[in-house]
């Protein structure tokens, strides 16, 4: 059975849960270059640098589809775009010692590695409903290590970079 979309503005998909809702859907809009007329309107921090997010987000959402989730029923996607203009994905994959759970982030981070290695640029990760979350704290650390501070993270408030999502973050430099 094919799928069919209805398109609303900036091409988003209105039957879709993750732009179904206004708020969510302004949060992953794309933003627009100066030459198509300036960005549109977006909440602060959103569109620092001219890329699609809904494409990311696009990405996590189908990863998320193939996450291992049967005992908290919490699935997660995470997508990543590189410095080579590829983009890696990653799925959560739990286990019945749950402290060896893989969070979708380190599914990501493992494809990067597997596929050339190279510098994370954009990040995003969403839930089993496609909102988007924010990384826990491990994962965090994973993102700083292969994005550094200038990676760019969709949050529900909007893009910031990683030095605002994990301050004073510890690095190889604190290792000399």
């Amino acid at each position: 059975m094919v799928r069919r979309h209805r398109h609303g503005p900036a091409g988003l998909h209105l039957d879709d849960p993750v732009r179904r809702d206004p708020a969510r859907r302004v949060a992953v809009r794309p933003t627009t270059t100066h030459a198509q007329g300036g960005r549109p309107d977006l909440p602060e921090g959103v569109g620092r640098v001219n890329f699609d997010w809904d494409q990311l987000v696009d990405a996590a959402t189908k990863a998320m589809r193939n996450a291992y989730a049967p005992y908290s029923k919490f699935p997660v996607g995470a997508a990543g775009r590189t410095t080579d203009g590829r983009f890696v994905t990653g799925c959560n994959v739990e286990n019945a010692a749950y402290g060896v759970a893989l969070c979708a982030e380190c599914g990501m981070i493992s494809q990067l590695v597997l596929s050339g290695g190279g510098r994370l640029t954009h990040f995003v990760a969403v839930n089993g409903e496609g909102e988007v979350l924010m990384p826990c704290g491990r994962c965090r650390q994973l993102l700083w290590e292969h994005g550094g501070p200038e990676l760019e993270v969709l949050t529900k408030a909007g893009v910031k970079r990683m030095d605002e999502v994990l301050p004073d973050a510890f690095g190889a430099d604190d290792l000399a």
